[in-house]
């Protein structure tokens, strides 16, 4: 039982969310009680201070009252309100896309530092993400780069339809393109910069995920294989294709997957500098960059 009853304020209401989130053991319960009572009264942070002291209603309470329970049920939150921000931009999610991920902001940071090397910020650029899901690599970095224009694969075609409404509701849709494919299978070179989020799970790992993810990412996004680096395998051959004479491909990586990664690049005819790295805020290498040898 909760305190979410019809009469209650709404700063009573979101204590009391606070407080059983907290007892279930997550992680974040003060953000995700604001979020939720912000979600279920359709109240921003400024709304949800001056009218603290307004009772729910009936409405109000079963509203936010069946919010809690998916969350207690292991639902994100993200995937509760339908959005989430990334890299300052706010994305629509649908069931065939990953919730975008802190850790994936790695891959646009090093892409943005190696654009920036080359001079390349200012003048026309193309680039690829491949298993785009709901466009956030793409979106991010094409908010970063005026010149530049984008395309989006991925093999799910509802993903696409939400990677396209993403890029019009950012007001990015006349410089993308979204494609139905396998990673880079129907692209015709030549690109600057290729970038992905491939699945990298090792299969067997997948019941160890949180709930979070195991039920409610799709699994699709999330199975790399038996060693967790077929799409690697699939993917680096054909960015190395695509790839002007010193484009770069950058993808993010799982836990101690860099090394194996980097192997595959150099296979692949790509260069790789150790230094060519970005890890994340627990220090683990998170995005390998290859570049295709100048002529």
């Amino acid at each position: 039982m909760t305190d979410i009853v019809a009469g209650v304020t709404i700063d009573a209401a979101r204590r009391a969310l606070v407080a059983r989130l907290g007892e279930a053991g997550l992680d974040s319960p003060e953000l995700d009680a604001r979020l939720l009572v912000g979600h279920a009264l359709q109240l921003d942070l400024t709304g949800l201070v001056t009218h603290g002291k307004r009772a729910l209603s009936d409405d109000d309470a079963q509203r936010l009252g069946a919010l809690l329970q998916r969350r207690l049920a292991g639902e994100p939150v993200a995937r509760i309100l339908g959005t989430k921000e990334f890299w300052g931009l706010e994305l629509r999610l649908s069931a065939d896309t990953l919730v975008p991920r802190p850790d994936t902001e790695t891959v646009v940071e090093l892409a943005l530092e190696h654009l920036v090397a080359g001079g390349g910020l200012t003048r026309p650029l193309r680039i690829a993400d491949l298993g785009t899901g709901s466009g956030a690599i793409l979106l991010a970095l094409l908010s970063e780069l005026p010149q530049a224009f984008g395309v989006g694969t991925d093999i799910n075609v509802s993903a696409l339809m939400t990677a396209r409404e993403n890029a019009r509701a950012l007001g990015l849709d006349d410089r993308t393109g979204f494609v139905a494919c396998s990673y880079a299978a129907a692209l015709a070179p030549p690109f600057d910069l290729i970038v992905s989020n491939p699945p990298y799970i090792r299969s067997t790992d997948i019941a160890d995920l949180a709930v979070e993810v195991r039920s409610h990412d799709p699994l699709r996004a999330l199975d790399g294989g038996g060693d967790g680096l077929d799409a690697y395998r699939a993917l680096i051959p054909q960015a190395t294709r695509l790839l002007h004479p010193g484009g770069a491909v950058i993808v993010e990586v799982g836990h101690d997957q860099s090394g194996d990664v980097a192997n595959l690049m150099m296979e692949a005819g790509l260069t790789y500098d150790s230094a060519a790295t970005r890890a994340d805020l627990a220090g683990v290498p998170r995005a390998v960059m290859g570049l295709k040898k100048l002529r």
